[in-house]
């Protein structure tokens, strides 16, 4: 694989990313810093690059068993993360009570639901025999580049607007779940 497409296949596997951790930007609102939009943006730029590797390593003989559920734990994951937000969203509690992006149980399980398909990408590059340190190397930082302006923009757009973010997250997190689910089922 050249630069150029490994850079490509960087950048579209970073979009759930993004949408994730604009809806975090935005829920930090004051504990907004430098310092933990790159937590954030780290977290899921090392899941990324981490499952791209997994993914290889799984290789071929495993292709078919994870092809047939990744979109289900996708699915899951999102969809329980989003509900959570969703059911807070709703709850009568002070603001810091509610979702916490920067929980790092959160945030694990955040890599791991938009990180799915890059572990399926892993298996692929796998049969192509690539050099999985330089590809996982940059889908890596190419995720936490765009993560890390998902959060910027979150939480100046956030800052603006005062919107029940928490809702919004949630569903965003649900929809994404749910876009993940149909297109490896309805649209296989």
């Amino acid at each position: 694989m050249h630069i150029i497409e490994i850079i490509l296949l960087a950048i579209g596997l970073s979009m759930d990313s993004l949408a994730v951790s604009v809806t975090g930007g935005a829920m930090m609102k004051q504990r907004y810093s430098a310092g933990n939009a790159l937590k954030m943006a780290t977290v899921l730029g090392l899941f990324q690059a981490g499952l791209t590797a997994v993914g290889y390593l799984i290789g071929v003989g495993f292709e078919r068993f994870i092809t047939t559920v990744d979109h289900w734990i996708a699915f899951g994951l999102l969809l329980y993360l989003g509900g959570k937000m969703v059911y807070e969203s709703f709850q009568h509690k002070e603001e810091e009570e509610g979702f916490d992006p920067l929980c790092l149980r959160t945030l694990c399980t955040l890599g791991v639901a938009t990180s799915i398909d890059a572990m399926a990408v892993g298996i692929s590059l796998a049969v192509l025999r690539s050099p999985i340190v330089l590809e996982a190397t940059i889908i890596g930082i190419v995720t936490l580049l765009i993560s890390a302006f998902g959060v910027f923009f979150g939480n100046q757009v956030g800052r603006r607007i005062d919107l029940k973010l928490d809702l919004i997250g949630g569903v965003i997190l649900i929809g994404l779940g749910t876009k993940i689910l149909i297109e490896h089922t309805v649209l296989a």
